[in-house]
């Protein structure tokens, strides 16, 4: 059912194992820009109409309004599952306290007498976060969004996720009763593209936001290239990818159970081993086949997951080559079930996120370790970050200089200005002192 990929034997250049050798899942983002292009100008030019439409078409629900209403959220908190409801509290409990540590403080540092710089972090001013609806529920996702907004400070933010037929058009019930546990009181039913440029160009109902984070499918991935620029974002999503690294120390049951609990989410789901033992691969292979008797959504996400181009078991000579495959292909999730995994995940340069030996599975990450999930994908962990409260915040530097300050630079900024042929700038330092500008030392 998984392929493999032999890596064995194989010299790579100084530069690196070549990222196509390895499984990835097609995801073309650049033909779907044409699909959501005219989405996009739709919703700008009739808002709330469009979405309206759109709900039809796409989500197969008729809908009068977008905007979920304040009775609605009280409803869905009200009815929660009780369980669900400390789970959901425990989960935001835990990624407060991880999330709180990564407020960054104001910095001024004093260059020269009566000169000084400050670093100030302000929170974007508004926000739109993103949660699927799809195959699947996801308040986990409203978690994971909200917490890091709230306590990098952001003042208004507002979540979009898909109107369900089964919910009157309403976004499903947890995820409702999950914004008010975290206090979002604007939620609207609108999922996809549409839901991008709702959040970008603004409604009736809806304010533009600054910003849009949250995972989302290919469609949201391409609403958010196109309206970049217009809009912050976090990063292009797609689909859901593990690596585990793994020796012969490896409990099979546990490597397959990982790589299957990320092929359910999607059948583009990546699932990627990269170990040195083929005993561990030849036995991961049976327990495959094993735990798949006993799991939902086999047909119609597992099995075309672990089966296709995406996911696979590579081979390597040992851990070194095992450490450069896993960097090179830089995966969402990535976890070291090898021998002393602590001393192995340090070596990791590239990866969203890192789960160390037997006891941190990704699942862990997906709800409650106090760590984000909305993570880079495709290989874009080699230079992006999760999501946290730092996406939130930007640097702005106040800097302030007294005339003396000034003075003793003024010199080396109007030669500079002069050098770059713009002596405006060198004039606007000379203006200062009635054109006479001392040597700087």
């Amino acid at each position: 059912m998984i392929s493999r990929i032999d890596l064995r034997g194989a010299a790579f250049p100084e530069g690196g194992i070549d990222r196509d050798l390895l499984p990835r899942a097609e995801l073309d983002v650049e033909a779907a820009l044409e699909k959501v292009r005219p989405i996009c100008d739709d919703v700008r030019h009739r808002g709330t109409a469009a979405l309206i439409d759109y709900a039809h078409r796409f989500d197969g629900v008729a809908i009068e309004r977008v905007r979920v209403p304040a009775a609605a959220l009280e409803r869905a908190l009200a009815e929660l599952d009780p369980a669900v409801r400390a789970a959901l509290e425990e989960s935001i409990r835990r990624a407060r306290l991880v999330h709180r540590e990564q407020r960054r403080t104001d910095h001024t540092t004093q260059v020269v007498p009566g000169g000084t710089v400050t670093e100030r972090w302000v929170p974007v001013e508004r926000v739109g976060l993103y949660v699927p609806g799809g195959r699947s529920v996801y308040p986990s996702s409203v978690v994971m969004n909200v917490v890091p907004a709230q306590e990098a400070g952001v003042g208004s933010m507002a979540v979009a996720s898909p109107p369900q037929a089964e919910f009157g058009g309403l976004p499903h019930p947890t995820i409702l009763a999950a914004c008010a546990l975290l206090g979002v009181d604007e939620v609207y039913a609108a999922g996809g593209a549409q839901a991008v440029a709702m959040f970008a160009y603004g409604t009736e109902d809806c304010r533009p936001v600054a910003m849009v984070t949250g995972p989302g499918n290919i469609f949201v991935a391409a609403a958010k290239r196109l309206l970049k620029g217009r809009i912050g974002i976090d990063a292009e999503a797609g689909p859901t990818e593990i690596a585990i690294l793994a020796d012969a120390t490896a409990d099979p049951v546990h490597v397959a159970a990982d790589l299957i609990s990320q092929a359910e989410h999607d059948p583009l789901a990546a699932s990627v081993l990269v170990t040195d033992s083929e005993e561990l691969a030849a036995a991961v292979e049976k327990e495959l086949d094993v735990q798949l008797e006993a799991t939902k959504h086999v047909e119609d996400r597992i099995r075309p997951a672990l089966s296709g181009r995406q996911s696979g078991i590579v081979l390597v000579d040992g851990l070194e080559q095992g450490l450069a495959v896993v960097d090179a292909y830089a995966a969402e999730h990535l976890e070291i079930q090898t021998e002393d995994a602590a001393a192995v995940a340090a070596r990791v340069r590239n990866a969203g996120a890192i789960f160390v030996g037997a006891f941190a599975p990704v699942s862990l990450g997906d709800y409650a370790a106090g760590s984000n999930h909305v993570l880079p994908t495709g290989g874009c962990a080699c230079h992006s970050s999760g999501l946290s409260v730092q996406s939130f915040l930007r640097g702005i530097h106040v800097v302030d200089y007294s005339r003396e300050a000034l003075a003793e630079i003024a010199g080396h900024v109007v030669t500079l200005a002069e050098a770059e042929d713009l002596p405006a700038h060198g004039a606007a330092v000379k203006a200062r002192f009635d054109w006479k500008v001392p040597p700087s030392k």
